[in-house]
């Protein structure tokens, strides 16, 4: 019956710029529009929405209660790493391992924190 996430939604000031910003920096492409939402989709099928917000957005902090990040999956950390930094995108971290996993955190063109991570397994 419950197949999984189809997709999440992230509330934007310009849904139009940030689904550029995950289109130029992250490889997604925009799949669909409609009265100013934007889905965006990676190349492994994952969908974000992302749709027009309204009021100010309050500081956050990484461990705030609600959704603290995107993780993007990588196939080669340093590449992925590498690439981003000639995309312009400013770390938040440094790249870090855990349990054998490697990620680095970065945010989104709205401040969203996203990290990528590669895993030498995936998790069961």
């Amino acid at each position: 019956m419950f197949q999984g996430l189809e997709h999440t939604a992230i509330a934007s000031p310009d849904p139009k710029r940030l689904a550029e910003w995950y289109v130029q920096n992250l490889d997604f492409r925009i799949n669909y529009f409609y009265g100013g939402n934007y889905f965006v989709r990676a190349s492994n099928g994952t969908l974000l929405e992302i749709i027009p917000s309204e009021g100010d957005r309050a500081p956050q902090q990484m461990k705030d209660p609600g959704i603290r990040h995107l993780a993007i999956t990588v196939d080669n950390f340093d590449t992925a790493v590498e690439e981003l930094r000639k995309r312009g995108i400013e770390f938040l971290t440094q790249p870090t391992a855990v349990q054998g996993n490697r990620l680095i955190f970065f945010s989104d063109a709205d401040g969203n924190y996203l990290h990528l991570i590669q895993r030498p397994q995936p998790l069961p």
